[in-house]
């Protein structure tokens, strides 16, 4: 579904809404907005339904060398849907972490040699350091709204995503991928070739991408527990 097909929940924008906006945007800093640097187009897979798959927008800010983290939307138009946040760590910092928070993480190793992650409108030499940077990576992204069904909303619990991994192993569907490239006008089909001599990753943590060795998605229940109430004052 392309950004702004389906209905959203709510009334159009009012004079004053629109006035408001105009003057916080003048007179505030959006100091975290303003270090977004990069536009990422690639596809997400739902890690409990292999069927759904979705193109995503990654709005991309770096936090260190070893550290990104993506404003993920369904589309780059101006009325997209925040659709969910990813995270992106190398793989250095990826083998600190414990093993069962490394099971929600997938590699982007196959995502960016396949051609699938481009740069809209950036030349590929001028990708291709940071391509190489990036096939050594990990990411976690849960999807909070889910506009692919129709939601009006994001509604219900995140949903962990995954990352195409080849053949039966979460490729994309071709029409998605056709779609994309006429957009942006690329080939995933010629940036795969491009691509073949980015180096592979020595060695890919098999607790990474844990549907891909276990069969079994992983998804998010909203459990009713025990509040921990605010100890009063002295």
């Amino acid at each position: 579904m392309e950004s702004g097909e389906g209905p959203i929940a709510g009334e159009s924008r009012t004079m004053e809404s629109h006035i408001l906006d105009m003057g916080a945007k003048m007179m505030q800093s959006m100091k975290p907005l303003k270090e977004i640097t990069q536009h990422v187009c690639t596809f997400a897979i739902y890690g409990h339904d292999m069927n759904r798959q979705i193109e995503t927008h990654h709005y991309v800010s770096r936090l260190n060398q070893d550290v990104l983290q993506c404003a993920v939307y369904d589309s780059d138009e101006s009325n997209a849907r925040l659709i969910g946040v990813e995270y992106v760590v190398s793989d250095k910092v990826f083998e600190t972490l414990p093993s069962e928070e490394q099971k929600l993480w997938h590699s982007h190793a196959y995502e960016i040699k396949s051609g699938y992650w481009i740069n809209p409108s950036v030349p590929e030499m001028l990708q291709k350091p940071e391509l190489h940077n990036l096939a050594k990576t990990y990411g976690k992204f849960w999807c909070t709204w889910q506009a692919d069904r129709g939601d009006r909303l994001p509604l219900g619990p995140p949903s962990l995503m995954m990352s195409p991994q080849g053949v039966n192993m979460g490729m994309i569907k071709p029409e998605l991928v056709q779609k994309r490239d006429e957009k942006y006008k690329v080939s995933s089909g010629e940036l795969r070739q491009a691509r073949m001599e980015i180096p592979e990753p020595e060695w890919i943590n098999p607790r990474a991408d844990h549907w891909k060795t276990t069969g079994k998605g992983l998804a998010i229940d909203v459990n009713q527990t025990q509040m921990k109430l605010r100890a009063p004052f002295p």
